[in-house]
């Protein structure tokens, strides 16, 4: 009997990536062109995830449409720019390489990226790590509704010819676990990056991880019908 194909789907800023620093500096360069006050880095960071529209609306409610619509644009062409600074580089966090790796090389899995960067933005941040061909869905929020719809994660399963049982969805919001709950996909957490774990367990999530290396044992537990006990033990976390 042929085992199932499993779907492993990524969250990209603050899970895979580290572009803390890029998106603040890029936020603050585009507030600046329109004069709009800058926010603390913190309320910034609590965006992340969101498709840029949604993330700009959320950030300054107040401002007219038009406004905000030119603020977009103009933290596109800023994040762009800034890509040369090496004072707000991307890397990747610490792991990530290896566990991508290790999945990678498995017969039984495919890997895939749901993420609210556009398709641009996401193809240079894979290009830039040499991690494109890791990947066989690129879902972005230039082809389906923003997090926390579960649009994108849907898109991914049906483009990779899986199951919503046998994926699991990885991230480091609340937006990513409330997505994979409401596809009926397994989440996982991350504690490296923009939401605290209380959130991401308040929104949904089976589990949350310290530490990528612990990524593939979770997820092998949870395909052999172990996941329960893990459930269990996060949430009492």
């Amino acid at each position: 009997m042929t085992s199932p194909l499993r779907l492993v789907v990524f969250d990209c800023d603050g899970t895979l990536i580290d572009s803390q620093h890029m998106i603040v500096a890029a936020m603050n360069h585009a507030f600046d062109a329109h004069g709009i006050p800058n926010l603390p880095r913190e309320q910034v960071l609590s965006i992340v995830g969101l498709s840029l529209d949604e993330a700009i609306e959320t950030l300054v409610p107040h401002v007219e449409l038009s406004l905000r619509r030119r603020v977009t644009e103009s933290y596109k062409g800023a994040f762009f720019e800034l890509r040369s600074r090496k004072d707000l580089a991307e890397p990747l966090f610490p792991g990530v390489r290896e566990a991508l790796d290790a999945l990678h090389a498995r017969d039984d899995t495919v890997l895939g990226i749901a993420t609210g960067k556009s398709q641009r933005g996401l193809r240079h941040a894979l290009e830039l790590h040499g991690l494109r061909d890791y990947f066989v869905t690129l879902q972005t929020a230039d082809d389906a509704p923003s997090k926390p719809h579960p649009e994108m994660l849907l898109r991914a399963m049906r483009e990779a010819g899986a199951d919503a049982a046998d994926t699991v969805l990885v991230g480091d919001t609340s937006y990513d676990m409330a997505m994979a709950r409401s596809a009926g996909a397994h989440a996982f957490g991350v504690d490296w990056g923009y939401h605290e774990p209380h959130l991401l367990r308040s929104a949904g999530a089976h589990l949350v991880l310290s530490d990528f290396a612990e990524l593939a044992p979770a997820a092998d537990a949870l395909w052999t019908g172990k996941g329960q006990a893990i459930g269990a033990a996060a949430g009492g976390a």
